[in-house]
């Protein structure tokens, strides 16, 4: 089988059988500027899920912490990972050294009025902008983008266009989602930034990507 063949057997594989989300969903021909995201948890959510890495599958990590809810629909771009590309883009901006990345593909939440009652699911998202998070000296960036398409949100082409309010609402999220009463705060946010800034941290955990998880071949099989 050649390997214009066998690409398309893997296509073809991916109608038959579910992708797994982290590694089998395409990012989309109109990325960085809009995405296809893939949604772990939503707002009413009393757990927190995540993907299994190695099944795909949705399991639960752990129980919300106390009355700790996310105020948007969360969870990762298909085909990003944050590694060596995204620390030094972590690093350039904030002047630190030491930083590493956190191993995970690139978190996104996303805004909408719309009332979407479960998880697991994929939707179209334009990104405006982001925090600059940083974990233990772990880049943990969290994408910021609202619902191709909603009425009310999509309204919005940077995040400095909305509400203070929304902003600091999802800044509070991701300082205090890990943290019990009594600890130190770990986590920290030193800077928010706009869509641009946002499209290249999008590019570099694509870099990332591609650096750590080459699309397969007839030589990976030997």
């Amino acid at each position: 089988m050649d390997e214009s063949l066998f690409q398309e057997f893997l296509k073809k594989a991916g109608l038959r059988f579910k992708s797994h989300p982290w590694h089998g969903i395409e990012v989309g021909a109109d990325a960085p500027a809009v995405v296809t995201a893939y949604i772990e948890i939503i707002p009413s959510d009393t757990v927190k899920y995540e993907v299994d890495k190695p099944s795909g599958h949705l399991k639960v990590d752990r129980p919300q912490k106390f009355s700790n809810i996310v105020p948007a629909l969360y969870g990762f771009i298909p085909k990003t990972y944050c590694k060596e590309e995204i620390a030094k883009f972590c690093m350039e901006k904030t002047g630190r050294t030491g930083i590493i990345g956190d191993g995970d593909p690139l978190d996104i939440c996303v805004l909408t009025e719309r009332d979407i009652t479960h998880g697991d699911i994929i939707v179209q998202a334009k990104i405006v902008g982001g925090f600059r998070m940083i974990d233990n000296n772990e880049a943990d960036d969290k994408i910021v983008a609202v619902l191709k398409q909603d009425e009310l949100y999509a309204q919005w082409n940077d995040i400095h266009d909305m509400p203070p309010s929304i902003v600091n609402r999802l800044s509070h999220y991701f300082l205090t989602y890990k943290q019990f009463p009594g600890q130190g705060q770990k986590v920290e946010i030193p800077h928010i930034y706009g869509r641009e800034e946002a499209y290249e941290v999008v590019k570099a955990s694509q870099r990332d990507y591609e650096n750590y998880f080459k699309p397969l071949s007839l030589s990976h099989l030997g």
